[in-house]
């Protein structure tokens, strides 16, 4: 293909997107090049080809332009946990659970850029709060629908029913943040795999 005819595609796909697609691809591009601090909506605006003005009609604020980002350009835990919940009670418990695991911390390790930049800003932090207080979103939310699965579990005879489902919860995903949050400084001496497998049976093993 002659580089007109790719010019001419890449035109027609950009054309093709909706604006708030392009306003969501500008905006985690540039989170990735230059950080919460210089991905401003000015330069999210300008690289999405649209009028600051038009990007606000999409997005109430910065907060929610984030928001969106995390959720829909970000792997979540969403799809994770209803592959979790609908194979409940059937399959290899463990090696589900390790899956998760390791989806957990893929999410987390991709969303410690965002995170860290919103918790450096306390304006931002606020709007941020809020605006996951009025939707009902928030971090604790995968750790309470992770405790219903296990819960499941236990009533299916698959966990031990004296263990606290919550707790259980909390430590999984806890070790999954604190997995991410090494990652960035240290190189791991453990692919991930391996290491949720380790988690996993540990907090199986009665």
């Amino acid at each position: 293909m002659s580089c007109a005819a790719k010019s001419m595609s890449t035109r027609s796909y950009h054309d093709r997107m909706s604006t708030r697609d392009r306003i969501l691809d500008a905006a985690e591009q540039a989170l990735r090049e230059h950080g919460i601090v210089g991905a401003t909506t000015k330069r999210i605006a300008r690289q999405a080809g649209c009028s600051e003005a038009l990007l606000y009609k999409h997005f109430p604020g910065k907060e929610a332009l984030l928001l969106a980002v995390l959720l829909e350009r970000q792997p979540t835990l969403g799809q994770a946990l209803t592959r979790l919940r609908q194979g409940a009670g059937q399959g290899d418990l463990a090696d589900a659970l390790t899956g998760f695991a390791v989806a957990a911390v893929e999410f987390y390790t991709r969303a410690a850029g965002i995170a860290s930049g919103v918790l450096a800003d306390p304006s931002l932090m606020a709007g941020f709060r809020n605006m996951l207080a009025e939707s009902g979103r928030g971090p604790h939310v995968p750790v309470l629908a992770l405790a219903e699965i296990i819960k499941a579990e236990q009533g299916g005879g698959r966990i031990d029913a004296d263990m606290d489902a919550q707790a259980a919860a909390a430590m999984l995903m806890g070790a999954c943040f604190h997995r991410a949050n090494l990652s960035h400084f240290v190189d791991l001496p453990e692919d991930t795999r391996t290491w949720a497998a380790t988690v996993v049976g540990t907090l199986l093993r009665r």
